[in-house]
């Protein structure tokens, strides 16, 4: 879902690297850049240190770079180098939008490789936990370890997306009240902290200046209904899954009931799960801090394998 948000104009071209000593970008300054691979341009933006495994993030259903809260972002690059990106097809990036998961993580990979990484740890949000899933699987090695908020395995039984949910997600355009329903609980504390971060959002002075086209997200839902049914649901495969995992939600997702949160962590071997009280869909932009801070644990847990 995208929110209907005014922006500036978009950054434009292939940027330098920082110099040596520069500060760390922020997210709400940090340059869009551009990588080519496999015919695709691909959007996207560094932020902190560079060295490492970098953490990359892959959004959710019609969202963009401009759609990850700064307070997050800029926590885990304080300690990690963060890449954000625009898959193939959404907002600033070039190419086709898939129609199939398999082609939305394969591209993924690709944007990877384009920046010269062979190891990598994984968020994914949403759909990108859907995506983020189907990566790992296809390229273990790829991935270190991966965190998936806000998603699920697609089909889990009787924990499935409400009619409702889909109806305000796939509007033409969502305002700020289909956003607050769809990605915060119901309570004064969760949507006034939903408010917060819509403030947050519109720091940037590009922020939102390319949307997610309509044949894009449509492009999405086909891609997720690859797991949608009791026999394509991704339970049935990440039992294959190795690497440490975190899974986490708020206690009240209406897009994708935490109860598949939990199915999920009971079904992938080396995975913990976290619920945050107060919250839904978006929790970690809720609490930016505490969860930004769960990730880093994660992260860099040695005693990890």
């Amino acid at each position: 879902m995208q929110a209907n948000t005014p922006g500036g104009a978009m950054a434009g071209g292939q940027t330098a690297g920082r110099q040596p000593g520069a500060p760390r970008w922020h997210a709400a300054s940090a340059p869009t850049r551009f990588a080519e691979a496999g015919g695709v341009r691909y959007a996207y933006r560094s932020l902190g240190v560079e060295g490492g495994v970098p953490l990359v993030m892959v959004n959710r259903f019609r969202g963009t770079m401009d759609d990850w809260d700064p307070a997050f972002l800029d926590r885990i690059a304080a300690r990690r180098h963060v890449l954000i990106f625009d898959n193939a097809c959404v907002a600033r990036s070039g190419g086709e939008a898939s129609p199939r998961l398999t082609g939305w993580a394969d591209s993924a990979a690709t944007f990877i490789a384009a920046l010269g990484h062979d190891r990598v740890d994984l968020l994914g949000f949403s759909f990108g936990g859907l995506v983020a899933q189907e990566m790992t699987l296809r390229r273990p090695d790829l991935v270190r370890r991966l965190v998936i908020v806000g998603s699920g395995a697609g089909y889990v039984e009787g924990a499935n997306l409400q009619a409702k949910a889909i109806e305000v997600a796939t509007r033409p355009v969502n305002t700020d009240e289909d956003f607050l329903y769809l990605f915060f609980k119901d309570t004064p504390t969760s949507q006034a902290a939903g408010r917060a971060h819509l403030a947050r959002l519109r720091e940037r002075a590009d922020a939102f200046a390319a949307l997610v086209s309509e044949a894009t997200w449509k492009a999405m839902l086909s891609a997720g209904s690859d797991v949608g049914t009791p026999e394509t649901s991704l339970l049935r495969r990440v039992g294959a899954i190795t690497q440490p995992v975190l899974v986490a939600n708020g206690n009240e997702d209406v897009m994708i009931p935490t109860f598949q949160s939990y199915a999920l962590a009971q079904a992938i071997p080396n995975a913990r799960l976290v619920i945050y009280p107060d919250s839904g869909h978006a929790f970690m932009f809720q609490y930016p801090e505490a969860f930004g801070d769960e990730v880093l644990r994660f992260l860099e847990d040695d005693a990890l394998p």
